[in-house]
């Protein structure tokens, strides 16, 4: 960038963080990216828990429903203002998710109720095909103004 354009270049007021990572499609995989958005919202200086939450869920759903051999999902994690946003990728744009109510003996089928629980706004995006993404978005809390001296 030159001298001229980087002096002149609009600032803004508020970072825009972003994080993705390609990872397997299997157990370990969604369970790699829940460890690693849960330290890079540390990292971000943001709350953890809802949103790795919601990580787990779509990480596991993409490498359980989401699934073809030798394809990988991408976790994408990102923050504009006061809202961060998860997206997960996989290769099944056959397989789009559906909101449900699971028998009450059944052992999974939640994690999708648990996602529309934690998360503010959520959906699916097709991709190119055959790809599908799935998105969450959480409002994070402001920040405590410093205290008046």
């Amino acid at each position: 960038m030159n001298q001229e354009i980087a002096d002149t270049a609009p600032q803004l007021d508020t970072a825009i963080h972003n994080f993705s990572v390609l990872l397997s499609s299997t157990p370990r995989g969604a369970r790699l990216a829940r460890l690693l958005a849960a330290d890079q919202l540390r990292k971000w200086e943001l709350p953890v828990e809802a949103a790795s939450h919601v990580v787990a869920e779509l990480a596991a759903n993409a490498a359980t429903h989401g699934r073809l051999p030798g394809r990988s999902f991408r976790l994408t994690l990102y923050v504009v203002g006061s809202t961060l946003r998860i997206e997960v990728t996989d290769t099944r744009g056959d397989r789009r998710p559906k909101l449900q109510e699971p028998d009450a003996d059944a052992e999974s089928g939640r994690g999708l109720l648990l996602v529309d629980a934690l998360a503010d706004r959520w959906g699916v995006t097709e991709g190119r095909f055959p790809r599908k993404m799935i998105w969450a978005e959480l409002c994070l809390p402001q920040p405590e103004p410093a205290p008046a001296t």
